[in-house]
């Protein structure tokens, strides 16, 4: 007896009784004790009964037969599932029916179900649990996360096959997303407007999102650009084609066409940019960098619709290939990798182009590569270099190269000196006696094939762990310091983000200034406005930085990957992996969220909706068996006719140690699967009717280990996004024979976790299973697997795939809890292998023969272990009342059927069914705070199936949903918005605009000329953040006709006028001041025939530009605006202006060494002293695409009309700001 029980069983079993008198005394005993408890007696009386249950005898199971009568009466199986009455419990039978009875000695407790349909549940003590093990906590609205508008609710990832969102670009009316068949379009005025609902224009995925409108169909779109001065939205997609869509396009229901497109690029073009002096710039594959002159664009764009084609071919033939301008005798000064991210510094008028660990710097008016340098801020002479990798590779072939002779050469010598001591080592082997000529015979036979079989298991062991380390290597290096994410920030400083969350800032100059991380995933885009730079992660989690690097504020915006967020109308848009789009105040956090958040939690009853499903849940380990279609009807045919849900564990599916091994190696190449687990699938979906009643969802095998999903058709709407994972616990955490699998679910809008899993075997083994449950539940990380149906990619960066493998770390090390902890459903089935201690063989078989199993679970280690919190802790388990599933002999029938061989292993509950909701108390009921609510319906056995030594189980769960209809939210949140309150504060965060002036409005320029003005901020509190850009140019004709002032692409400046900074940071109470400069420019490119082409470059007339310096506050959405033109006199006769008049001032220098250039924007004490204004502005009018632009006017805060009747106002783009009133009184 002692050889079979546990460290458990030798606690709580007393000696061995040896009178069978004495041993029925106390049965008897203990059951009129229980008779006493459940009439109400005080508990502790029975305290000492409980802690000594008698140990049976282990000899014939005749000496308990007068037992039965007495025991049945108080069988829970006789009770037929009401309330509990185990004897280990201190129950209090006042609370009445439904109240939980919790035991305050140990932390576990019964929950019965008061709708009388549920069975009784036991319930796992959580009391010192850690806090993974705990029910997630919801709300209608997150308490530590800002308010959002959700202009798109997370879409189901199978409704997304083919049209993934991949990227976002937004104007303040606009919001843009480029898609994998074309792009759409959101008007931000729309953004609280209802869904169109199902069975609307919308498709599957987009019922409840803000109405938009979609283009027609084109190659996958890979990113997009915004710009304002063509009025275009310039899109690059993966058929190397940049296609142009017009901003003012009339939508409707029709999708709306393409402005104009032309080839870029071989491969698909990954990034662009436009210049300061409007080019546009697209980066591709294999580090390819082009640029297309505006003035080749704009010359096309002029074109009629018929005379398209020509207009292709015109921009098709002005490109400039930058990589090839850089290679000399076939050596390439920049690097081969693929340009990930292009971006513009338009404060000094530079371009970056990243790699994935190389970067150059561009000058963007001469195009000239300025450096080349690596991301640890090394400069690189050469940058075509072999990557760590493949250098990696070289080496190992070459070291494979040169090591083989050499252990050639060893061994011929061995072989040598073993033939020349051969005769010495032979001789006084003829002095010994010769043994028998069989033994010698069959001893060298036997050795060789156990020597074979050796050899062969390990080398299969060795080939599975040559190719997980091979594949980890590989993950590792090129993980290593990997940028995804660029940008600048209002000080000119550029943030870099890598794939280990290191961020890193740079200077304009390419110098690295310093380094810092605040979250260990990897950084997938950045996103700036004002002094603040957003940052979104892997893990779904965005962060605010100030322009120090110093952390804001932080929350899990998304339940996936954030790659890409831009901002518009007042918010930080940010898309998620999964497609959906949530805007978030660019004031938050701050003082708008503490009112909008218990607004809306106010109005929690107009948007939540209830769903109630029933989950058919099954388990059997099927030891190696082929599937019989008569078995799984009997297990699973009736049960499932009202399940919406089927999940069906198996276990050793097949087994042995070469595919096992086979199977280890798979695994980290990202494969897996059998044929055999193939045939159990079809096997099962036979079964269930699978293609008109129950759709197959997806599965995941592990070795012998194989979980799989099917869904009913008429909910298959709203279940979906199914990801995988598995986690091996066998030798080594390596191997698949133990360990679990896992899928994931979105139903209803909530997380359902299934795991399916395999323990430890043996009696003794408790502690080994309870540390593999922990090993799974801590480290199973869910990932999109290749044997999920309707599986599809979102196209992103590599670094936004979550982590893949059997043995993944926690899976969001930002929010420090693994996946299955997130979940608002956990449901673990499979063969746990927990035995009955203390008990044996034939006392166990007349206990399951008479139904006593309320005798049997109180020797049930996993109950024991539940209790004691140690494993499934907080976890659910219906009260057991069918015969213990384990160990059987094939094809033997009833009871009889046990294990009958040497061993007799005694009979046990290995196979179990748990879950876990969101109640934290059994009285929750089911609501925002609580959305997942589950109870048990049907909890057996099948004893009728013989094909395994396990007997299948299953389990059906009555589960409700809350959820919340997110259209009707974002109504309420537009209501909420639109109140007096909300409008207080948002007019005093938003639409603040520190009173700022300029020197001069007017500025004059001889040949190589440079001069400045100067841009004051008059606030003495708060900071003022500015921008210049180019309205238009216009050609001074000498017969004074009106000017024309025609816009470069995205308000760029012209390539003779250098004006640095072109933004900035305005401290308070200081000056900026902005240099303007006249450079000559012709490039090879721009001549023909050494004549310049006029229509590509300017010519030798006298030129005016309007200058537009655009400032706003430091949280504001509204602008002001002044005014400045600048004209460059080629003749020798140009007036200049007088100083005294604001005209500027600054010297000629025709050494460029001798310009000043401000990498940031440079300011001091705003002096005193008065600043004329000139007036004088000549007349101009805009064409077709620039006359939105050059219509009204004002130089500085001067609204009057010029000379020429033109007007120019400094607040054409602002409306009034309630800080003027501020400024002055400060």
């Amino acid at each position: 007896m002692p050889d079979q029980t546990n460290s458990i069983a030798q606690h709580n079993a007393p000696p061995d009784q040896t009178n069978v008198t004495a041993l029925n005394a106390q049965q008897l005993n203990k059951t009129c004790t229980q008779q006493i408890v459940i009439n109400g007696t005080d508990p502790k009386a029975t305290k000492h009964n409980n802690l000594h249950t008698p140990q049976l005898r282990t000899n014939t199971g005749t000496n308990i037969r007068h037992r039965p009568q007495l025991q049945n009466k108080y069988s829970l199986d006789e009770r037929g599932g009401g309330a509990n009455y185990d004897n280990d419990e201190n129950y209090d039978s006042s609370d009445g029916a439904g109240a939980p009875v919790i035991c305050s000695n140990t932390g576990y407790e019964y929950s019965t179900p008061a709708d009388g349909q549920s069975l009784p549940e036991f319930v796992g003590n959580d009391a010192n649990a850690a806090e993974i093990f705990k029910a997630p906590r919801r709300a209608a609205v997150h308490p530590n996360r800002p308010p959002f508008l959700e202009l798109r609710p997370h879409p189901l990832r199978e409704t997304q096959v083919g049209k993934f969102l991949r990227t976002i670009a937004s104007t303040d009316t606009q919001l843009w997303a480029g898609e994998e068949c074309g792009v759409r379009v959101w008007r931000l005025s729309d953004a609280y407007k209802p869904g169109i609902g199902i069975g609307g224009r919308a498709r599957r995925g987009d019922e409840d999102a803000a109405p938009f409108y979609e283009s027609v169909k084109t190659s996958p779109t890979m990113c997009l650009i915004i710009d304002c001065g063509s009025n275009l939205v310039w899109s690059g997609h993966k058929d190397g084609k940049i296609r142009s869509w017009n901003m003012d396009e009339d939508l409707n229901d029709n999708p709306f066409p393409e402005a104009f497109s032309w080839q870029a690029h071989r491969g698909p073009v990954l990034s662009m940019v436009i210049s300061s002096y409007g080019d546009l710039w697209s980066g591709s594959e294999g580090g390819c960098i082009h640029v297309w002159p505006w003035e080749a664009i704009a010359k096309s764009l002029s074109l009629k619709l018929e005379e398209r084609h020509m207009a292709s071919l015109l921009v098709e033939k002005s490109s400039v290939n930058l990589r090839s301008q850089v290679t000399m005798n076939g050596v390439c000064n920049i690097s081969s990798q693929d340009v990930k991210v292009l971006l513009c510094d338009k404060v000094v008028a530079k371009v970056w182009a990243f790699g994935s660990s190389s970067i150059s710097l561009w000058d963007a008016r001469t195009r000239e590569l300025l450096k080349v340098y690596n991301v640890d801020g090394h400069i690189e002479n050469r940058a075509d270099m072999p990557s760590v990798q493949d250098q990696g590779v070289e080496d190992e072939m070459s070291q494979k190269v040169v090591l083989k002779p050499k252990k050639e050469k060893p061994q011929k010598e061995k072989t040598q000196k073993e033939q020349k001591e051969k005769p010495q080592k032979e001789k006084p082997q003829k002095d010994q006696k010769e043994k028998p000529q069989k033994d010698q015979k069959e001893k060298p036979q036997k050795e060789k094939t156990q020597g074979f079989l050796k050899r062969s298991r390990h080398a299969i062991m060795g080939a599975a762990g040559a190719v997980r380390r091979a594949a980890s290597k590989s993950g590792n290096e090129e993980s290593k310091l990997k940028t995804e994410a660029v940008v600048i920030a209002s000080n000119g400083m550029i943030y870099s983000g890598c794939t280990n969350g290191l961020i890193v800032q740079w200077d304009a100059n390419g110098n690295r200034i310093q380094e810092f991380n605040h979250h260990p995933c990897a950084v997938l885009c950045f996103c700036t406005y004002g002094s603040r730079i957003w940052v979104g992660y892997v893990s779904g989690i965005v962060q605010v930085l100030d322009v120090d690097g110093v952390l804001v504020a932080g929350w899990v915006a998304h339940n996936g990957p954030v790659i890409k967020m831009v901002v518009g109308n007042g918010h930080v848009y940010s898309l998620a992996t999964h497609g959906g789009i949530r805007g978030w105040s660019i004031t938050s956090p701050g003082p708008l969220d503490q009112i909008i958040r218990p607004e809306l939690s106010k109005r929690e009853q107009i948007y939540k909706r209830r769903e109630n499903i029933k989950i058919l849940v099954g388990t059997w380990n099927v030891g190696q068996g082929k599937p019989s279609h008569d078995a799984l009807m009997t297990w699973l045919g009736s049960a499932v006719s009202d399940a919406s849900i089927l999940v069906v564990g198996l276990q050793e599916v097949e087994m042995g140690a070469g595919f096992l091994a086979m199977s280890a190696a798979k695994e980290t190449v990202g494969l897996e699967g059998s044929a055999i687990g193939n045939l159990w699938q079809e096997a099962i979906g036979k079964a269930v009717d699978e293609g008109s009643t129950f759709e197959r969802v997806g599965s995941r095998q592990l070795a012998g280990l194989l979980i799989a999903i099917w869904v009913r058709t008429t909910v298959r709407t709203y279940v979906g996004d199914l990801d995988a994972g598995a986690v091996a616990c066998g030798l080594g955490r390596t191997f698949g024979n133990k360990g679990g699998v896992g899928l994931r679910l979105r139903v209803y809008d909530r997380i359902m976790c299934f795991v399916n899993c395999h323990f430890a075997a043996h009696l003794e083994a408790v502690n080994r299973r309870n540390a593999d449950f922990s090993h799974i539940y801590r480290t199973m990380a869910f990932s999109r697997s290749s044997h999920l149906l309707n599986n599809a990619s979102a196209g992103v960066s590599s670094a936004a795939q979550g982590p893949r493998g059997t043995n993944a770390v926690e899976s969001n090390p930002g929010k420090g809890k693994p996946d299955l902890a997130e979940a608002d459903l956990v449901i673990f089935c499979g063969d746990f292998n927990y035995r009955l201690f203390g008990i044996s063989y034939d006392d166990a078989r007349d206990l399951v023969s008479q139904r006593s199993f309320d005798w049997l679970r109180e020797r049930d280690q996993l109950r024991a272990e539940m209790k004691a919190g140690k494993v499934f802790q907080g976890m659910r388990e219906a009260i057991v009342t069918f015969t213990p599933t384990y160990k059987f002999d094939r094809g033997k029938p009833g009871l009889g059927g046990y294990d009958s061989g040497e061993k007799k292993r005694i009979p046990a509950w290995c196979d179990r069914i748990l879950y876990r909701d969101n109640r934290s108390s059994p009285a929750h009921e089911c609501n925002l705070e609580c959305p997942v609510v589950g109870s048990i319906l049907q909890y057996d056995s099948c004893m009728e199936v013989l094909e395994s030594d396990h007997k299948p189980v299953r389990c059906k769960l009555n589960v409700e949903i809350a959820n919340v209809d997110r259209s009707v939210r974002r109504e309420e949140l537009g209501k909420i918005l639109k109140s007096n309150k909300v409008k207080n504060c948002v007019h005093n965060e938003l639409h603040f605009v520190p009173k700022t002036d300029v020197n001069t409005n007017r500025v004059v320029l001889q040949n190589q000329e440079t001069r400045s003005f100067k841009i004051i901020n008059k606030s003495a509190i708060d900071i003022a953040i500015f921008q210049i850009i180019c309205e238009g140019q216009a050609i001074i004709e000498d017969n004074n006709q009106d000017l024309v002032f025609s816009p470069r692409s995205d308000f760029g400046f012209p390539r003779w006028l250098e004006v640095i900074p072109a933004s900035g940071v305005i401290g308070a109470d200081q000056v900026a001041d902005v240099l303007v400069r006249h450079e000559e420019f012709h490039t090879t490119e721009q001549l023909l025939d050494t004549v310049p082409q006029t229509w590509w470059t300017e010519d030798t007339h006298d030129k005016e530009v309007i200058l537009k310096v655009v400032l706003r506050g430091n949280w504001s959405s509204d602008t002001r605006s002044h005014i400045v033109h600048v004209r460059h006199c080629y003749s020798a006769k140009s007036t200049q202006t007088d100083p005294s008049k604001g005209g500027g001032s600054g010297k000629r220098s025709d050494d460029s060494s001798s310009r000043k250039h401000s990498e940031g924007s440079s300011s001091r004490k705003h002096s005193e002293r008065k600043h004329s204004e000139g007036s004088g502005s000549r007349k101009h009018r805009g064409n077709r695409r620039g006359g939105k632009h050059g219509n009204k006017h004002s130089d500085s805060d001067d609204s009057r009309s010029s000379k020429h009747g033109n007007k120019h106002s400094d607040n054409e783009d602002s409306r009034s700001s309630p800080g003027s009133e501020r400024d002055s009184k400060s």
